[in-house]
């Protein structure tokens, strides 16, 4: 068997590991963890949610496949290990409201184990030049690990979405590191094995959704994502790169952060529940969730995507690339009024 196609048949073996846990988890959320519609929700029936753990039991035993087959280190397996502390902290809030300061101080901790594993941003590459970072560099990639998890638990308002994004950024980003010819390392096997997982759930989350991600999942992808792109840039050469990253999830990265900033300055309680996001706006001017992930979906592969493979390609322009990308999505929250009540 060629290894191409042993590689796609143990993806295709994570995506149904992930397929089927799935519909175990649904039995018990059906019994435990019913999301019921309020005013804040953009779902109209009650729907079981803390699907995603199917996700990291795929994702955890596929990397201990990995493991044992000599294909990923002791080391980097313990550094996603830190996931599952996030993992834990949303299963928790999803079969009861967790105090805020509780789960921040397990992002913190898990964050901060990833981070001292990997360092830190030693230094970061601003097209022509590079800045170190000293001891900047780990509290900036704290700050990374963090803010990507959050982010991801924000956009999670609608059926697919989040699992959409996450096969979208790893596939990218699996592709754009075998197209510098570098192979993809333990770093793109992980997104391969986190993209497969995700795929598998998303058969059970497509509008209209028969189980929701849930804080275990949406989370866990986020933190997941973030501490393989850390891994990726702390590499030798740096990886792909901040600006390519940032690229690969601009949808989310803009949405999330503008909103927050606007409820912000209008003085809003900015942590409360809210439906303010530019996406969540979108899914009641187009009339449901599936146009709104189509099009976020085609955004990514048509817009961002070619700008991402620009910028690894010449990675001196990276920064007017990323600005030029990103200006349309911020254009068009602003015009979506994202943040405003």
């Amino acid at each position: 068997m060629s290894q191409a196609l042993l590689t796609w048949s143990f993806l295709g073996a994570v995506a149904m590991a992930a397929w089927v846990m799935t519909g175990v988890t649904r039995r018990y959320a059906l019994a435990r963890l019913i999301d019921v519609p309020n005013e804040r929700s953009s779902h109209r029936v009650p729907t079981p949610r803390g699907g995603g753990l199917a996700i990291v039991i795929a994702f955890v035993c596929g990397n201990l496949a990995l493991f044992v087959t000599d294909s990923l280190s002791a080391n980097f397996l313990s550094l996603l290990a830190s996931s599952l502390i996030v993992a834990a902290a949303g299963f928790w809030d999803d079969h009861g409201h967790v105090p805020a300061r509780f789960r921040l101080a397990a992002h913190a901790v898990a964050g901060g184990l990833a981070v001292g594993m990997l360092g830190g941003f030693r230094e970061l590459p601003l097209g022509l030049t590079t800045v170190q970072l000293g001891w900047f560099g780990a509290a900036f990639a704290l700050l990374w690990t963090i803010w990507l998890l959050n982010l991801f638990n924000f956009m999670d308002g609608i059926d697919a979405l989040a699992g959409t994004e996450t096969v979208f950024v790893a596939g990218a980003a699996i592709t754009l590191m075998a197209l510098r010819q570098e192979g993809v390392g333990p770093t793109g096997l992980a997104l391969g094995v986190l993209a497969s997982a995700t795929a598998g759930f998303l058969w059970w989350n497509w509008p209209p959704a028969r189980i929701f991600l849930g804080d275990v999942g949406s989370g866990f992808l986020g933190f997941a994502l973030a501490v393989i792109a850390l891994a990726d840039m702390s590499g030798p050469g740096g990886g792909l790169g901040l600006p390519v990253w940032v690229l690969l999830n601009g949808v989310f990265l803009v949405d999330a952060t503008y909103t927050l900033l606007r409820r912000i300055a209008t003085g809003q309680q900015w942590y409360s529940p809210h439906r303010s996001h530019a996406y969540q706006k979108a899914t009641v001017m187009l009339g449901g969730h599936r146009p709104v992930v189509a099009y976020v979906g085609l955004f990514n592969v048509l817009w961002l995507f070619p700008w991402a493979l620009a910028a690894t390609l010449r990675p001196g322009m990276a920064i007017p690339m990323l600005i030029v990308a990103l200006f349309p999505l911020f254009a068009v929250t602003v015009w979506l009024k994202a943040g405003d009540p």
